[in-house]
């Protein structure tokens, strides 16, 4: 009789934590810039690892949703992932090389929630990116 062990069960609401998943993960772990789905397949598959174009975006998208990934959309709709810290935080983006620092924005969570509260708003969300050159591009 063969036996069977139960799958790999992540903190994602029982998602499965598959082999493909370990390794996004693994990946964005140590990745410092946002980065396409494209990127993180093309950057896996130079490692060695087989993974589908479809399954890193899916993986990417389930990470995003587990709150686990910051998302953002490049100025031609592309959608970019990077590891997000634990707080709430907003971005700095260097546009030449991707360059990502989280930043705190105490005046923007102050106007955000006097803004809502203004309007009769409840349960509001935003984020907030500035991008512009980091001073190694900007030399």
């Amino acid at each position: 009789m063969a036996s069977r062990t139960a799958p790999a069960v992540s903190n994602e609401a029982g998602r499965r934590n598959s082999r493909p998943r370990r390794l996004v993960r693994e990946y964005m772990e140590d990745c410092a810039t946002f980065s396409s789905a494209q990127q993180v397949h093309d950057a896996l598959r130079d490692q060695g690892d087989k993974v589908g174009l479809a399954t890193v975006y899916r993986n990417l998208q389930v990470m995003a949703e587990a709150g686990e990934l910051d998302v953002l959309r490049h100025g031609d709709g592309e959608m970019l992932f990077r590891k997000c810290g634990e707080v709430h935080h907003h971005h700095l983006v260097c546009r030449s090389c991707g360059l990502t620092i989280e930043i705190a924005g105490p005046a923007v969570e102050r106007w955000a929630a006097k803004a809502a509260e203004d309007h009769r708003f409840a349960d509001v969300t935003h984020s907030v990116e500035l991008f512009g050159l980091c001073a190694t591009c900007a030399r």
